[in-house]
């Protein structure tokens, strides 16, 4: 704990940039999802599960931003 609160002594906005960064993403995939809990059980199943589900998010972060014509581009230029 101790250091922990030198960290946030050293950057007092640390924990505010965190949230509008970090936490966004984690309640953006709860809420597609649908989640309330992991569905399997065992750190290598749950880090399975989390590993897809980051999979899911950033695939749909990327049609979102490039669209579907854009992203088959970038797919395939990184393909070559």
């Amino acid at each position: 704990m101790d250091k922990t609160q030198q960290r946030l002594d050293r950057m007092p906005n640390a924990m505010t940039v965190r949230k509008s960064t970090i936490e966004h993403v984690f309640g953006t995939l709860k809420h597609w999802m649908g989640w309330t809990h992991f569905l399997t059980r065992g750190f290598q199943n749950v880090a399975t599960e989390m590993n897809l589900s980051v999979l899911a998010y950033n695939f749909r972060r990327v049609l979102s931003i490039l669209g579907f014509e854009g992203a088959m581009k970038a797919m395939r230029l990184l393909g070559a």
